[in-house]
């Protein structure tokens, strides 16, 4: 296949940048995808989940599970077919060429990526203020704290995948262990014979709701627990032999990751009722207070201090290879292109989301329909890439690459349609956060044109290999 970017880069009379390294094999990326789906979801929503749908808390989960592999076989057709550091918006713009709509991809996992990664910091931020008793209950002081880690993770980010990819795996086996520590705690209590069993079968719902869309909204929260595995297809230019290794790593790191999932809810659920695990949110503290008084719980405060520290290191390090490719397609102005010679990462992509993410934390600060939003907007974006799957199966290459059966992207499409939809009993404020971030990418959208126009420069190229990438994770 051509390589677009650099015919767009001769066009241009742009410097030709330094390509990025392949880094990655099957372990670490194995690593990655994991460290990608564990973190702030599981930690902080086990709780709202039992408060929606009682002892069966372990289904919603369940539940997203299934649509997030789904769509992760559509994902994989994508990515074998085209392993480049791209993603969702390359997807959709080889499918369906519009560079409006494009655009509008790429800046929603962007956003939603910054955002997250903005709130995971100042979820850092409090853990540590909890962890070594520092009282900072202010916004200021909770601000500062959070804004001195983001530009730790922005240093990490310059210095490169493969030192940002090692500390990923530092940081994923400490929530991973966390999460260990949950579900050997929960098993030796049944074995024990405390707790309540019985619950895992338990619905609790609300009296004007049915167990049928109890349950569904129940998996719009634990469906923000499920993604992160979209982000890997954004590592496929750092990545060892992405055509062969993606389909087994990829789903054996959904599998992993859902199994966990089950298993810490059904410890929790057995040794905490659901009311007590949906109050506050610490919910898997209780969890620990309950099967194992004896265990020092600052240890895991720690540990879920590091989990949301590796959900905003995975964010950062995406939203900038996302800029990096946006703007050697000109989507975004090629300045943000530039390859740091020595480190061979993209520095003023790294300074840009790093200075969006400030002005976020700054200035919007903690929303607490964030995880929801984050959700709805993949939502959005797994449904078009669905489609674009179908889509795409008309053009061929001249490689071998993995190929969904037909019926699967069809599937995914309708469920992600649906579970996006407000029926299921989103919270309205969701649509509004979602609906003003979509308003801004239209504003750049028009600002990115205008630019192009005054230096001549038109963003026709059909595979925009470089374009894409995917946002949030938890």
């Amino acid at each position: 296949m051509t390589d677009m970017t650099s015919g767009s880069n001769a066009a241009s009379g742009a410097t030709i940048e330094p390509s990025l390294h392949r880094v990655m094999g099957p372990w670490l990326l194995l690593l990655f995808i994991v460290g990608d789906i564990l973190g702030t979801g599981i930690y902080a929503l086990t709780g709202q989940v039992a408060k929606q749908v009682g002892g069966v808390v372990w289904l919603p989960f369940l539940v997203a599970f299934v649509v997030a592999v789904v769509t992760a076989f559509s994902y994989l057709e994508l990515v074998t077919k085209y392993p480049k550091a791209a993603g969702a918006a390359l997807y959709t713009h080889k499918a369906f060429g519009i560079h409006f709509i494009t655009f509008i991809v790429a800046f929603t996992v962007m956003c939603s990526g910054i955002t997250s990664a903005s709130t995971a910091s100042r979820a850092f931020a409090a853990n540590l203020s909890g962890a070594f008793q520092l009282n900072l209950e202010t916004g200021i002081g909770i601000s500062l704290v959070a804004l001195a880690f983001m530009a730790i993770v922005a240093a990490v980010n310059f210095r490169g995948v493969g030192e940002s990819v090692k500390a990923n795996v530092v940081l994923t086996m400490v929530e991973l262990t966390g999460l260990l520590i949950i579900i050997f705690i929960g098993l030796w209590a049944i074995a024990a014979g405390q707790g309540d069993v019985s619950r895992i079968t338990q619905f609790a719902t609300s009296p004007d709701t049915s167990v049928f869309w109890s349950v569904m909204a129940a998996t719009t929260l634990a469906f923000f627990a499920m993604v992160g595995f979209e982000d890997s297809v954004n590592m496929a230019e750092e990545c060892k032999n992405p055509s062969g290794i993606f389909p087994k790593v990829l789903l054996a790191g959904l599998f992993i990751t859902g199994a966990i999932y089950v298993l810490v809810s059904i410890s929790a659920i057995t040794l905490v009722t659901p009311a007590d695990l949906g109050e506050g949110e610490t919910p898997l503290l209780k969890v620990v207070q309950a099967g194992a008084p004896n265990f020092p719980l600052w240890i895991f405060g720690f540990i879920t201090m590091f989990a949301v520290a590796n959900s905003a290191l995975i964010n950062m390090l995406m939203a900038s290879r996302l800029v990096y490719g946006m703007s050697r397609e000109h989507v975004l102005p090629p300045i943000f292109g530039k390859v740091h010679a020595r480190r061979r990462t993209p520095y003023l992509a790294i300074a840009f989301t790093t200075l969006l993410a400030f002005a976020l934390i700054l200035f919007v600060g903690e929303v607490p329909a964030l995880g929801g939003t984050t959700a709805l907007l993949l939502l959005f974006v797994f449904t078009v890439v669905n489609i674009a799957v179908l889509v795409l199966r008309k053009e061929s290459v001249d490689h071998d690459h993995f190929r969904t059966p037909t019926f699967l992207p069809i599937v995914g499409a309708i469920c992600c349609a649906f579970f996006a939809g407000p029926w299921t009993g989103r919270d309205p404020v969701q649509y509004k956060i979602a609906g003003i971030l979509i308003g801004i990418g239209v504003v750049l959208w028009v600002v990115t044109i205008l630019v192009n126009r005054a230096t001549g420069i038109r963003p026709t190229d059909a595979d925009m290999e470089a374009l894409g990438g995917d946002g949030p994770v938890n």
